[in-house]
């Protein structure tokens, strides 16, 4: 999968630092049902994010995102082509996350999300928008969050080339 951008402190307004960074491998989605697209708004940190989350051990990228996008917004889905990875390191956590980022299709809603405790914290509601309406509202985001701060980050280069891909 091609890299599309790698993402360190001073890109989010931090000094870098040499730390031993552990691996974490994410799957995430610009998933469309018709002409609108799916997006987690963690309404108590005032910013939005791609579905998707962590590959458990024993699971490969596809499985963990199909699982993924089954908790966070009841649907399943079949991946249609890919848009790239992005690598994170957030010196703060010792994390270097590498996420792939796939388009992806409802193919069925089948049942309401069910978020993890840590998504019902951050008051996550699942919101669906057209695509130019996301990039829109992500661009405007201001998160106070170190994490918040890399995923805005990371979600609109991914959604760029989404609409860079479908056009």
């Amino acid at each position: 999968m091609k890299l599309l951008k790698v993402i360190k402190n001073k890109d989010v307004g931090f000094p870098n630092k040499k730390v031993k960074y552990r691996i974490r491998k994410a799957a995430r989605a610009v998933l469309f049902d018709k002409n609108k697209i799916a997006l987690l708004f963690a309404s108590k940190l005032k910013y939005h994010k791609l579905p998707g989350g962590g590959v458990k051990k024993k699971e490969n990228i596809k499985k963990a995102l199909a699982r993924e996008i089954m908790e966070e917004t009841g649907c399943t889905a079949k991946i249609k082509g890919e848009i790239g990875k992005i690598i994170e390191y957030r010196a703060k956590f010792k994390l270097k996350q590498i996420s792939y980022c796939f388009i992806a299709e409802v193919i069925k809603k089948s049942s309401k999300p069910n978020f993890t405790k840590n998504e019902k914290s951050e008051g996550s509601k699942i919101l669906w928008v057209p695509l130019n309406n996301a990039i829109e509202r992500i661009e405007k985001e201001k998160p106070k969050t170190y994490d918040g701060k890399f995923k805005v980050v990371r979600e609109l280069i991914f959604l760029r080339k989404a609409e860079e891909i479908i056009k």
